[in-house]
């Protein structure tokens, strides 16, 4: 359907810090891919482009499309231009939708790196109908949110017997900074709990369920046996994720289950994440506060590379089904700017390259690209691993 577009990939946003290393990141593996630069200052698209051209003399050319989110004419020629659009534009709820919208309608691809619940429900309620029409494929939280988490439990129900009911608990350790995206999505988040269930019901009207299959969010708390150290639940978008993909595919089972926890090794530091969750949720609610939140770090600024150089990330996750138990690991560098550039660069490139499913309408990463996303992250670096099993599991 897109195959006479004049761009396999366009990403819009590369001018911000995540943005920049995504481009910086197809500079270097999108070899064949014929691509281009969007956003709405042509002066500083330029000095993108100067900077790859550094490590790729034949990107001094690479083209640039001037559009702005406020100009609907531009945004449509940017989703008619490409097979795939990347966007790095955040907070979505601020500046999302128009994008959506525009490849619905055209037909044309779409990956983000959002983490924001209120904005992939309401794309879902108010887009999902006209992509399934087009054959567009709308993927969200192709970075951190929610790759390890959406195919390190497909990776992991993949080792499990097939047909049965299914458990999976995901444990995520973190060494690394908060991106200046992050903090002014989960600020917006917070500050909005009501829009989220309004978004959340307004969904769950309209989206179908598998019929004789189930699929949902186990919150019961976790046995300490489970894993060294502390753990939490963890409220974050990547549950969710992992359940519609569970919705979607018939290999999780007949029952599936999913548990979503954060784990640390020291009490204090638990007790720590709960204080300092709840004070900004808190905060949130308050105008003035909120403010002072947001100026802690600014959308588009980011650490040095030396030291994100230091940052790591890994999610364990521990399976049972069939009276089989299985121990997974998926694992990478720094987790909000590095490995989330590679994740969303290698999520496009999937896209618009490989061999998949048939799928369209707002989809998860699981469904639309599954194996041949994971055999493109293990290929640029980031480990998905058996740690141990499968094995008989504990009585």
């Amino acid at each position: 359907m897109t195959a006479d577009r004049s761009y396999d990939i366009v990403l819009f946003g590369a001018t911000g810090f995540t943005g920049g290393l995504t481009a910086e990141y197809l500079a270097r593996h999108a070899g064949g891919t014929s691509w281009a630069l969007a956003g709405r200052n042509r002066a500083r698209l330029e000095a993108v482009r100067e900077r790859l051209a550094a490590i790729d003399p034949g990107l001094a050319t690479l083209p640039l499309l001037i559009a702005d989110t406020a100009d609907a004419a531009s945004i449509e020629a940017v989703a008619a231009a490409a097979r795939v659009v990347i966007t790095t534009v955040g907070p979505y709820a601020e500046h999302g939708e128009p994008l959506v919208a525009a490849c619905a309608r055209a037909g044309t691809d779409y990956v983000d790196l959002t983490g924001e619940p209120t904005f992939i429900d309401e794309m879902y309620v108010r887009h999902h109908e006209q992509a399934v029409r087009t054959g567009a494929r709308i993927v969200h939280a192709c970075g951190f949110d929610s790759i390890p988490h959406d195919l390190g439990a497909y990776f992991t129900v993949q080792r499990l017997p097939e047909g049965v009911p299914l458990h999976v608990e995901g444990f995520v350790r973190v060494n690394a900074d908060i991106s200046g995206g992050t903090l002014h999505s989960a600020v917006g988040i917070f500050a909005d709990v009501p829009g989220m269930v309004r978004a959340e019901r307004a969904r769950n009207a309209l989206e179908r369920r598998p019929a004789g299959r189930r699929a949902r969010v186990s919150r019961w708390p976790v046995p300490k046996a489970r894993v060294s150290g502390w753990t939490l639940p963890l409220p974050t978008l990547d549950p969710q994720i992992v359940v519609r993909s569970a919705s979607a595919l018939e290999r999780y089972g007949p029952d599936f289950s999913y548990g979503h926890y954060v784990a640390v090794r020291r009490l204090p530091t638990a007790a720590a994440m709960v204080a300092g969750t709840g004070a900004v949720l808190a905060l949130a609610q308050l105008p003035p506060a909120r403010s002072l939140l947001l100026r802690l770090r600014a959308p588009g600024d980011g650490p040095s590379p030396e030291r994100r150089a230091k940052h790591w990330f890994s999610v364990t996750f521990v399976g049972e089904g069939g009276g089989q138990r299985v121990v997974t690991e998926v694992a990478g560098g720094d987790p909000g700017y590095d490995e989330t550039a590679r994740m969303l660069a290698e999520s496009a490139l999937c896209l618009a390259h490989d061999d998949l499913p048939a799928t369209a309408g707002q989809v998860t990463t699981a469904a639309a690209m599954g194996d041949a996303l994971i055999d493109r992250l293990v290929k640029a670096g980031l480990t998905f691993r058996v740690v141990r099993g499968p094995e008989p599991a504990a009585g």
